[in-house]
């Protein structure tokens, strides 16, 4: 017979997944007065500290004891690519060995980071490289939280700061809802990175419980809405969950949005050489969006080899953006980042083999 051996080790907390409070009441359970915790979230999110060593204003006995009891970085850079326009693209490990990317995006009005929050994706969209191998798993609030806090000791050395957050990066977000709001609680607060929720922006496949839920709590985000297409047919062959969510359902969960928050929603819209490109798409979308406050990002698509997508001419492009703006829709063609290296999203996973 051979005996089962349990392993009864409580699991080590994850000091970036803690917002304040949680810390607080953490530190006080442990015998330690409830000052420690501001403490240490100035250790590191104002000190940018990587190591429970660093945190030196505490007692070393309790220092000893939370190196037992929790952990701070825990990702490591595998690979990462810098694009001659100054994105940057970083492949993390995770404590599991499971792998994210997140990106770097410098403009000229401040950094802007884009996280992924979850391991891999469910969705099925056929343009993205993100869903090749399917979910692994959800990401916690803390581990998009350090992808954050990676690029931003990063530009500490430039003496610069993160600005914006797009969670636009694999996984859909509001799939993996309570992580992803507990996310933008902690980067936004002023104890952390004080980044300002008019300066997050949320993208979505088009969850419609969910866009209500979100509209229900009325937070200040950007919404994005991956659209793609005005056609059910079409939009259910590029993407699955419309198969789920209709477009009527999803633009009317997006007026409710617009009714509770007063936030003009975005409409991101990938054109696909001799697929979605046609000036019927762009009446077709005009109509459909009517007057509902929004703005459409038009996104020349990303060549991800697995899929065999081909990129709209740029003319064909130029005329769907003035079909749109003479119908009375707010169109702009995204600037593109990061052209010249491993720019989908995925796809610098998938080429690691971390698929």
């Amino acid at each position: 017979m051979i005996d089962t051996i349990i392993d009864l080790t409580e699991p080590k907390k994850q000091l970036y997944d803690m917002k304040l409070e949680d810390l607080e009441r953490w530190v006080t359970e442990l015998g330690q007065p409830k000052f420690r915790a501001k403490q240490i979230f100035n250790w590191i999110y104002k000190k940018r500290a990587t190591s429970i060593d660093d945190m030196t204003d505490l007692p070393a006995s309790f220092r000893e004891e939370l190196k037992q009891k929790a952990v701070l970085a825990t990702m490591k850079e595998v690979t990462r690519q810098v694009s001659k326009d100054g994105t940057i693209k970083i492949l993390l490990e995770l404590h599991d060995k499971s792998t994210v990317e997140t990106v770097l995006m410098p403009h000229n009005y401040g950094n802007s980071v884009c996280v992924s929050s979850q391991v891999g994706c469910r969705m099925g969209c056929t343009f993205c490289a993100s869903t090749l191998g399917g979910l692994i798993r959800n990401l916690t609030a803390g581990e998009i939280v350090e992808q954050t806090m990676f690029f931003q000791r990063m530009l500490d050395d430039q003496g610069d700061r993160v600005s914006s957050i797009v969670l636009m990066g694999s996984g859909e977000p509001l799939e993996n809802y309570d992580a992803a709001m507990k996310f933008i609680d902690m980067i936004s607060a002023a104890e952390t990175l004080n980044i300002g929720t008019r300066h997050i922006t949320v993208s979505t496949s088009g969850l419609v419980p969910a866009i209500r839920r979100l509209a229900d709590e009325k937070r200040q985000i950007t919404l994005a809405i991956s659209l793609h297409s005005p056609f059910d047919d079409l939009r259910s062959s590029m993407m699955p969950v419309n198969r789920a969510w209709n477009i009527a359902q999803l633009i009317d969960a997006c007026r409710y949005y617009w009714d509770q928050t007063g936030r003009r929603l975005t409409f991101e819209y990938a054109l696909i050489g001799g697929v979605n490109d046609d000036l019927k798409h762009a009446k077709a979308l005009a109509d459909l969006l009517g007057d509902l406050p929004c703005h459409v990002n038009l996104i020349p698509v990303n060549y991800v080899p697995e899929r065999n997508y081909q990129r709209t001419p740029k003319d064909q492009i130029r005329a769907f953006q003035d079909e749109l703006n003479q119908l009375g829709i707010n169109a702009t063609v995204r600037r593109e980042k990061g052209h010249d290296i491993s720019a989908a999203c995925g796809q610098l996973r998938a080429e690691q083999g971390r698929i």
